[in-house]
């Protein structure tokens, strides 16, 4: 495969206090991209934010913006959160019924199209997409909440992933940190997705390039 791997900064544990400083943080410390979690309450049993907030961190970065929609009817919204700045989005199965039609949206707004693997998610639902997808999230923990601990049982559906799509971006997203990186990009992974471990760090660029496997 020999993928750069790429960390993106989730906000999930960023202060919102003085956000845009945590952006910018993050930033200069060489986060490749942010990874927003959009939880709308009902899908999953939490509330973050919505296109407002997201126009909003737009303003505040040059680093792409990928959004996780934790939400039900994820059609209603894609084209305003791209319109907001997202240039990637990726949803959930469970949370849609037409997912062809959601992935042909965001690709006609010309962002980047993805699905989510949750921990219970069999890999079989997602295969007929890989072909039409830009890049799967897999959970390593379940969806709603920062700072849970990692799931080791979705490594072999990493590999499982990898194996069926050579040149798909896998991200992964849920308890990464320099404990449990490297399992996960070892078994395929090129994305890493980490909020706590970064946003707690003291050193935040050492703490990225040790997610992109240096330091170690």
């Amino acid at each position: 495969m020999n993928k750069r791997i790429r960390v993106s900064a989730s906000i999930l544990s960023a202060d919102f206090s003085c956000l845009r400083e945590e952006i910018k943080s993050v930033e200069n410390a060489g986060a490749d991209e942010l990874h927003l979690d959009v939880m709308d309450g009902h899908f999953v049993p939490n509330i973050t934010f919505g296109p407002f907030i997201v126009k909003a961190m737009k303003r505040s970065t040059e680093l792409p913006l990928s959004a996780h929609l934790m939400i039900t009817h994820p059609e209603r919204y894609i084209e305003e959160f791209i319109f907001a700045g997202c240039s990637a989005i990726c949803f959930h199965l469970e949370a849609s019924g037409d997912p062809t039609s959601i992935i042909n949206t965001i690709h006609k707004n010309r962002a980047k199209a993805g699905l989510v693997i949750n921990p219970d998610t069999p890999i079989k639902v997602v295969e007929p997409y890989l072909d039409r997808i830009d890049f799967v999230l897999i959970m390593s923990v379940h969806p709603g909440f920062a700072e849970q601990e990692f799931i080791v049982d979705i490594i072999p559906k990493i590999k499982v992933v990898r194996n069926l799509a050579l040149k798909l971006d896998i991200a992964v997203d849920g308890g990464i940190n320099d404990k449990t990186v490297d399992s996960v990009i070892e078994a395929g992974a090129n994305i890493v997705v980490s909020a706590s471990y970064i946003f707690s760090s003291k050193n935040r660029k050492y703490a990225i390039e040790r997610l992109r496997g240096k330091n170690g």
